[in-house]
């Protein structure tokens, strides 16, 4: 039986399960990778893209309550590399426009204002440069990705500002520092909804790489660092009003591979989270239900800042990423994730970041980029009716 015949059948057993007793029924999609061995292909599936049409939601006048009129989508390029050791992030905001993204979002019913790739190669350059520049020991590259990251930050501060919806193509994960501080600038009270394999909350002294996309979120706990000005190139955080994320303000989504120190945050902190564990005993559907619940029960009215790595995603259907790890989110579980927040209307900024098409064969590379194009549609409000 194919993969997509075996999830169908297995839909609707649960269909009429559920349908009789509401217990704690594996998903569909977690059968499904029980009963079919779902594995890693670092070279990709191998199957062509058929073409897809880009329809709004019916609910789309209802969506996006924190845009202001005319709905406009502010499209940031940040192709920063510096927060990690591969080459290659760079070109996630370029080969995302090429499939044809800013036509889709015109045809989603937003105003398009396309702005030029930041300029990082610039920028973090020269904030490198000098006998006296010296990154922080434990935090590679911090000057560089520090740099990058301010200059993201305020313009996505001013994007907000001016009732915009700020989507951010990466780049590494470390441009969620400029993202999340340009974001709690201009409003404070954002939720965030982090779609990740991994927890992205070391910090300097802990982290076991160095790798400052695996910092973004710990830098914004002041529970865990309550100065960044110790840190060469994140001078800036701590300058006017110090942005900081609330432990409870946040949900992870799809977390399977985390150090042992962030085992030891999380917990401490009490952050809600939602592994690949909860994903298969609960179903996607629930998961993210809980999540909205956690984040909008105290503030109905507050934003939503979805951060979305493409390494959620199980390898076998986005191999071309740097951090790749079994056992991910399946294709409709991905797409899910990004609908079902538009459509709690909250959603008010977004991110894809991590992919890089240097990382797998043609295909391979291909299928990543093509589904990090279409989790951006559903983040702008793609619906399947």
């Amino acid at each position: 039986m194919s993969r997509l015949m075996a999830t169908k059948a297995s839909s609707a057993l649960l269909g009429r399960l559920a349908a009789t007793e509401r217990t704690s029924i594996p998903s569909a999609a977690a059968i499904t990778r029980r009963a079919s061995g779902e594995s890693s292909n670092r070279g990709g599936m191998g199957f062509s893209i058929v073409h897809q049409q880009h329809l709004p939601s019916e609910e789309s006048e209802d969506l996006f309550r924190h845009v202001a009129s005319p709905r406009t989508v502010s499209v940031i390029g940040a192709p920063m590399t510096y927060g990690q050791p591969f080459v290659g992030t760079d070109s996630g905001p370029s080969l995302l426009r090429e499939q044809g993204l800013l036509s889709d979002l015109t045809t989603l019913g937003w105003r398009v204002e396309d702005l030029p790739d930041l300029d990082f190669d610039t920028i973090c350059a020269q904030a490198g440069k000098g006998a006296a520049a010296q990154s922080h020991p434990t935090a590679k590259h911090s000057l560089e990705v520090g740099a990058g990251t301010k200059a993201l930050a305020d313009l996505v501060e001013s994007k907000l500002k001016l009732g915009r919806f700020p989507l951010i193509l990466g780049g590494d994960h470390s441009i969620g520092i400029g993202s999340l501080a340009g974001i709690l600038r201009a409003k404070p009270e954002t939720g965030v909804i982090w779609v990740d394999a991994h927890a992205d909350l070391n910090i300097p002294g802990v982290s076991e790489s160095g790798n400052m996309h695996g910092m973004p979120l710990g830098l914004m706990m002041k529970e865990l660092i309550p100065d960044r000005s110790v840190i060469p190139g994140l001078e800036w955080m701590e300058e006017g009003t110090a942005p900081h994320l609330a432990p409870d303000s946040l949900v992870y989504v799809g977390l399977r591979d985390i150090d042992k120190a962030e085992r030891r945050f999380i917990r401490q902190l009490g952050i809600k989270t939602f592994t690949m564990y909860d994903i298969d005993h609960y179903g996607i559907g629930r998961v993210m239900d809980m999540a909205l619940e956690h984040l909008l029960q105290k503030n109905a009215d507050r934003p939503i800042h979805l951060s979305y790595d493409i390494d959620a995603v199980d390898p076998q259907h986005a191999p071309a990423t740097g951090t790749a790890v079994r056992g991910g989110l399946t294709w409709r579980e991905a797409h899910f994730v990004a609908e079902h927040v538009v459509k709690s209307g909250a959603l008010a900024s977004a991110e894809i970041v991590e992919v890089n098409a240097t990382l797998s064969d043609g295909q391979g590379a291909d299928n990543t980029v093509e589904l990090g194009h279409q989790l951006v549609n559903a983040m702008l409000g793609e619906s399947i009716l």
